[in-house]
């Protein structure tokens, strides 16, 4: 199943005997606290005008737990994920389509936390909103949501913490979807300190895209993982600054015929605990 989808065939697809269920999932990180611009309101957002049909979903209350020692956007309780995902009619026979403001971080999350927990039909909106020429609502759907079955099951593999991301770092690829100048320590705007896990390769997650803002072509994805270690059997894995922008790597690597595992806790978590070694510069080690 590929795991994103053109606006195109998604009008197609809810204009069919099976639609999907649509998740509005619009974040963005926000530093604006120091400089007294009003963070992003997603909910907001969302109010203004939705694909028709489509729940919102907090990302930092839904798809998050409390930011702590485990970084700032760990794992939800999967109790309350489930409960957020049947409110927002997500059931285990229905396929789900997920978007966001068209950065595709906050979509790419929420796919792969249904995918982890057992969800066998996600797909992402390549392009998100962005790319939707139809009509949109500005209502709330609210109680006229049907109320979904969605179990979550949380999987075996593809999930990695700390210890597993260090080792992966040294037996297989592990990398870094933030900015190069982030990965390298030459800036650090929101974690302890700079630099990334030793062994740990860049790989910035917006070179996954075009300016559109949608995917490249699966066979340029296929080619720029392998240049960088990843594919032919190699265990992958990704992190990021918290576990959001790395999703949409993993994403970019299933769209190339990748598997991937994620380190959710990531920089956030990583860079937190004095005890865990920092590499910095351009070298991997």
């Amino acid at each position: 199943m590929n795991a994103i989808i053109s606006a195109s065939d998604l009008a197609k697809d809810l204009a069919g005997p099976n639609p999907p269920v649509l998740l509005d999932v619009r974040w963005q990180l926000s530093t604006a606290k120091a400089t007294g611009v009003p963070p992003f309101d997603g909910r907001a957002e969302y109010a203004a005008g939705h694909i028709p049909g489509a729940a919102y979903v907090d990302l930092d209350r839904e798809l998050a737990g409390r930011a702590g020692t485990g970084g700032r956007h760990p794992l939800p309780d999967l109790t309350e994920f489930g409960a957020a995902m049947r409110r927002a009619g997500v059931s285990s026979g229905t396929p789900v389509v997920v978007y966001d403001g068209g950065q595709g971080w906050a979509a790419a999350r929420a796919w792969w936390l249904l995918r982890w927990t057992g969800h066998p039909d996600v797909r992402v909106l390549d392009g998100g909103l962005p790319s939707w020429k139809g009509p949109l609502q500005s209502s709330v759907p609210g109680t006229a949501l049907s109320e979904g079955d969605f179990e979550p099951v949380p999987g075996a593999t593809g999930l990695l913490d700390a210890d597993g991301a260090a080792a992966l770092a040294r037996a297989g690829v592990l990398l870094d979807a933030r900015a190069g100048e982030r990965y390298r320590g030459e800036v650090e705007p929101i974690d302890r300190v700079g630099g990334h896990i030793p062994g740990a390769r860049s790989a910035p997650t917006t070179d996954n895209v075009g300016p559109d803002g949608r995917f490249l072509p699966a066979e340029e994805l296929t080619a720029r993982f392998k240049a960088l270690g990843a594919g032919d059997g190699t265990e992958v894995g990704v992190y990021c600054g918290s576990g959001v922008s790395g999703a949409h790597e993993v994403l970019a690597l299933a769209v190339a015929g990748i598997p991937a595992g994620l380190y959710v806790g990531s920089w956030s978590e990583w860079s937190s605990d004095p005890e865990r070694p920092v590499a910095v510069g351009p070298d991997p080690q």
